[in-house]
């Protein structure tokens, strides 16, 4: 299994997956073997303080559990994705499991980085749509921005798009509201 990795023809499964013997993280999107490299330190700071802000929300409203990655997250026999961040509303505490979250989320974070940002707003943002999670939001660091997206009949909507002045809302977190410039680090510059 070692000399077959990303980038082959091959499809893998989750149980193929499951036999790889190394280190490293991988994520599973359309049969794929995609290798997660290890995240920037902005990429690590933007994720900790938007789970801050979200799990303290949904702790204090008692709305249900919130992850972050690396937490395995089965959506089908082919596509095992690692979010960021995600959350599981109360009713459908029921899809986490000892060893990963077996069915959609329903939100999902996905923090953009240069390896990963083509990834994040094509083909998972597809595969998120498509087994069925509410609201998507991608947010890039670099920019210092988050989109927030909703499922509408046929594909995402953008609910809102925002930048580090602004204060981010949730349709499906209902009362959340995060200002923007507590959360991206203030290390990095706009461009």
């Amino acid at each position: 299994m070692r000399t077959e990795k990303a980038g082959t023809e091959r499809l893998y499964t989750y149980e193929d997956y499951l036999k790889i013997d190394d280190d490293n993280q991988y994520e599973l999107i359309g049969g794929r073997l995609i290798l997660v490299p290890a995240p920037r330190t902005i990429h690590q700071e933007l994720s900790g303080e938007l789970y801050s802000a979200v799990k303290e929300f949904v702790r204090k409203h008692d709305l249900g559990k919130v992850f972050y990655a690396p937490m395995d997250v089965l959506l089908s026999e082919t596509e095992k994705p690692q979010p960021d961040i995600l959350f599981i509303a109360k009713n459908r505490l029921d899809i986490i499991t000892e060893t990963n979250i077996q069915g959609a989320p329903d939100l999902v974070v996905e923090i953009l980085s240069p390896s990963t940002g083509k990834n994040d707003r094509v083909e998972k943002s597809r595969m998120y749509y498509k087994h069925g999670v509410k609201e998507y939001w991608i947010a890039d660091p670099d920019h210092k921005t988050i989109e927030v997206f909703t499922r509408a009949e046929q594909s995402w909507n953008l609910f809102q798009a925002c930048d580090d002045e602004d204060i981010l809302t949730s349709p499906l977190l209902t009362g959340l509201e995060i200002q923007l410039r507590d959360i991206f680090p203030q290390t990095s510059s706009h461009g």
